[in-house]
């Protein structure tokens, strides 16, 4: 057995889970709860991005991220049955890493927004795209409940945030999926790995 997996490493993994079962749990009731859960996962999210860039060599994102030709030739060995097994991160999960983070990352800093409308200012481009697209009128635009955003406006960024929230939900289904095919496949527990932070030694044939 080897390291792989850093202690932070795990505990962010562990810390992003847990935030977005709660921010998940308390969407309907619990306003508090969530927006605070939803601040943890965002602050997890800019954590794990500085630490793909400074942290050990399994947790850098030079170390696993692949380009498209290779992340398809995976995919077609893994349609094959044929595919190599990674000691890190393999191309398609490095796929999935990336695609949790942005999605966590988007559906923070739209919750963000919601808590108070003034913030889309802050983000001019965001601003622009939401007013004139989603706002009920002119005149709401100006003097509504929602100040110069209108309440379409802020009905539309909720619109926004809910079906990014629905992709990461989707997503997690997805990555669940993938390691337990990857771990049945290449008869390697990947979720206790990430619990004790070892997998298995690398074969001659396997890719670390």
């Amino acid at each position: 057995m080897i390291k792989v997996w850093d202690p932070l490493q795990r505990l962010l993994h562990w810390g992003l889970v847990a935030s977005i079962a709660i921010a998940w749990l308390t969407g309907e009731d619990g306003e508090a709860l969530h927006e605070w859960a939803g601040y943890a996962a965002l602050g997890i999210v800019g954590v794990r991005l500085i630490w793909g860039v400074i942290g050990p060599r399994y947790a850098r994102f030079t170390q696993f991220i692949r380009g498209p030709q290779q992340v398809i030739a995976y995919a077609r060995d893994v349609v094959q049955r044929r595919e190599k097994r990674y000691v890190g991160h393999n191309p398609l999960g490095a796929v999935m890493v990336l695609a949790l983070l942005a999605t966590t990352a988007a559906t923070g800093i739209t919750g963000w927004l919601m808590v108070k409308p003034e913030r889309l200012a802050m983000l001019p481009e965001v601003s622009a795209f939401i007013t004139p697209a989603f706002a009920d009128s002119d005149e709401e635009r100006e003097y509504g409940e929602y100040g110069e955003y209108g309440e379409g406006s802020m009905e539309a960024l909720e619109e926004i945030h809910e079906f990014l929230a629905n992709l990461l939900l989707l997503l997690i289904v997805l990555h669940v999926a993938g390691v337990i095919y990857t771990s049945i496949r290449h008869r390697e527990n990947l979720a206790r790995s990430m619990v004790t932070g070892t997998k298995r030694s690398p074969a001659s044939d396997d890719i670390a």
